[in-house]
């Protein structure tokens, strides 16, 4: 299978695009069959630009010229793998139901997948391992993604925190320091709150990990590593929703990676956390 799909292209740049490229933008994702088998012309001329613009859109993507998006884009609608289309009816089963709901999510995590590199997944590992602290922020629907981060690294080695409000974060955030790593977890990469947390920590030294669907430029300004996650929006659930599996997905491969540099000391963490968590347990 490919390893980018134009969705998830047009996806990761969307901070970058103009206004006109986000007209393109959103034209190809409602009709990207038609726009397989269109020329740069009548696409041009669909949506009232010049056939330059729609060209310059294209290499903002990638692309060298126009014919090679459009094969990738005819080849992408064949694709059974790649065209996964959740059309959830009122007259649904159950069954049939949950088995769109589950397909939603494991086209979110193979598309997440093809996004990670070795080089990102190594430095974010690196950071993490090497810092005193490690903080979890979000805020919203990120807040809980950031608890459950908070809730597996605390089965690390690793020295973790985490906030649920808002001003308790930003407290965290300023007492941070160069030795520290903050991992900011958001979907949009514009939540006000979120940002503000992140520069602070920035102002203070600290190492960014950010974890976001939409990498935008001010979260590029602050962050030392961006790792993305793609989700699906469909009719009975957000795109901010259906990312938190992805995210899920990626800090679960952080953990695996940082509990393997050290076995022996993340051994004895889980031995710790694991006798401590039995005494809750009933003998029944």
């Amino acid at each position: 299978m490919k390893t980018d799909t134009i969705k998830i292209k047009i996806k990761t740049n969307q901070q970058r695009f103009t206004k006109k490229d986000k007209v393109i933008a959103e034209y190809i994702l409602a009709n990207p069959k038609s726009v397989s088998k269109m020329t740069i012309n009548e696409i041009a001329s669909q949506l009232s630009l010049a056939d330059s613009t729609i060209f310059q859109f294209t290499r903002k993507l990638g692309y060298k010229s126009f014919r090679d998006f459009r094969n990738d884009l005819l080849f992408e609608e064949y694709d059974p793998e790649i065209s996964v289309h959740e059309n959830i009816k009122p007259d649904d089963s159950c069954i049939d139901m949950a088995k769109k709901v589950f397909e939603s999510s494991i086209k979110s995590l193979k598309d997440t997948v093809t996004l990670l590199s070795e080089d990102n997944l190594k430095q974010a590992s690196d950071l993490l391992l090497q810092s005193d602290t490690i903080s979890f922020f979000g805020v919203g629907g990120s807040n809980i993604v950031s608890l459950d981060a908070y809730h597996k690294f605390l089965r690390s080695p690793l020295k973790v925190q985490y906030g649920t409000d808002y001003h308790i974060q930003l407290m965290q955030a300023a007492l941070l320091n160069e030795n520290d790593c903050a991992v900011i977890i958001t979907h949009t990469g514009l939540t006000r709150e979120t940002l503000e947390i992140a520069k602070m920590a920035k102002q203070n030294n600290a190492h960014i990990i950010a974890i976001t669907s939409y990498p935008s430029k001010a979260l590029k300004e602050v962050a030392d590593i961006i790792l993305t996650s793609v989700s699906e929006e469909t009719g009975y659930r957000s795109e901010s929703l259906s990312s938190r599996i992805s995210q899920l997905a990626i800090i679960d491969s952080l953990f695996t990676i940082v509990m393997f540099d050290n076995e022996n000391k993340s051994n004895e963490t889980l031995y710790k956390i694991r006798n401590v968590i039995n005494t809750t347990k009933s003998d029944k």
